[in-house]
């Protein structure tokens, strides 16, 4: 392999630009990636995202990618429920992944890539590695010691809202502006699950440890969404509501709603103790203080590769976790969006489901351990 990791963008639509392209392109990271190529099926896409953000190849298609040799690792910003047919062909091309969330629908899809990628001598990470924020280690080190005393309940959920609407580079005429949400509202992998509330699972589980059992009510509650005059059918759940059991009478809400949210800050659970709480990123009311916090910056954009302009850019944190496996290929550095603890995430999602249809608890059986 070359010095650099040849990285190639799968799917030129609103993350794979906000937060490979405009991230990648930047000068401070071409020590250790070249923008190797990027593909996108829409008309013109993938030629127009190579002009302006200076990619060596374009492609219509995922497999003519796969098939660029200067293409060592990809990173996956297609919809949900692509991930897995995409994820295992990449495999077999000997290409790394980076999963954008979710990284699949299922979490038997999940266990047979990180096996297939096992045997291939593939390396993986899987989106959004939330626990490589200093702040959300720091609450994992406060609760663990025991300073909330002990912990009777928590909460974390998002709200889809009309926010994929309303982004930037779909309100707009040219292929680079005019990338259509709909997908997000159709299964498999649509819905505020997969979607948003999967940030909130991360952080919860990263700070509290795998879950035990689930069980949840779920529907649709808008039939119907519009975007540029078009009507789209709803088929994806829209409102799931859900309980969590980590043990010993713990227990954790979680929802992924249509509208409304609980005011805790964007993927931030909330935990109540018998000597305390933490409630966002406030501890008994005031704010958390871990180590670097030091210089007023967003808790949000922090991670080891989010430094300079980085940091003033959205979507960042979908950049530090692609550089993370950049960091895994060049020199063995395990990621901390690990695929197992996306695998266990993905489960519980699924879990809600199907407690929803059949009216029972659901029991979990994935895990994953903790990384730095």
């Amino acid at each position: 392999m070359a010095d650099r990791v040849g990285i190639g963008v799968v799917g030129a639509g609103s993350i794979g630009i906000r937060g490979a392209l405009m991230h990648l392109c930047l000068e401070d990271v071409q020590d250790k990636i070249s923008l190797a190529a990027v593909c996108d099926p829409a008309p013109g896409r993938a030629k127009a995202a190579a002009e302006k953000f200076g990619v060596q190849n374009a492609y219509e298609s995922c497999e003519e990618l796969l098939a660029d040799p200067n293409v060592h690792a990809i990173t996956l910003g297609t919809p949900i429920g692509m991930h897995f047919d995409q994820g295992m062909a990449a495999i077999k091309a000997g290409k790394h992944i980076h999963f954008n969330k979710t990284m699949t629908t299922t979490a038997k899809e999940a266990k047979t890539l990180i096996a297939a990628a096992r045997d291939h001598g593939i390396k993986i990470v899987s989106s959004p590695g939330q626990m490589t924020r200093p702040d959300n280690r720091e609450i994992r080190r406060i609760i663990r010691s025991g300073e909330l005393g002990k912990l009777a309940w928590a909460s974390v959920g998002a709200a889809f809202g009309a926010y994929h609407e309303q982004e930037g580079l779909r309100t707009g005429d040219d292929p680079l502006s005019n990338i259509n949400p709909a997908w997000y509202w159709r299964k498999p992998g649509g819905g505020p699950l997969y979607d948003m509330t999967v940030y909130g699972l991360h952080t919860l589980t990263g700070i509290l440890g795998p879950a035990k059992r689930v069980t949840g009510m779920s529907g649709v509650l808008i039939p119907e969404r519009e975007f540029k005059g078009e009507k789209y059918p709803v088929d994806a759940d829209d409102n799931s509501f859900a309980i969590l059991d980590f043990g010993g009478s713990t227990f954790a809400f979680v929802y992924g709603a249509a509208v409304g949210f609980v005011d805790a800050g964007f993927g931030r659970p909330s935990f109540f103790g018998t000597k305390g709480s933490i409630v966002g990123d406030k501890l008994n009311g005031e704010p958390v203080k871990f180590p670097g916090d030091d210089d007023g910056q967003s808790h949000y954009v922090r991670g080891r590769h989010i430094t300079g302009e980085h940091r003033t850019m959205g979507e960042a944190h979908v950049f530090e976790d692609i550089m993370q496996l950049v960091d895994y290929v060049a020199n063995g550095t395990l990621p901390n969006a690990s695929a197992e603890h996306a695998a266990h995430v993905i489960e519980i999602v699924e879990g809600i489901y199907a407690a929803a249809e059949s009216g029972q608890t659901q029991t979990l059986t994935t895990t994953f351990e903790d990384r730095e």
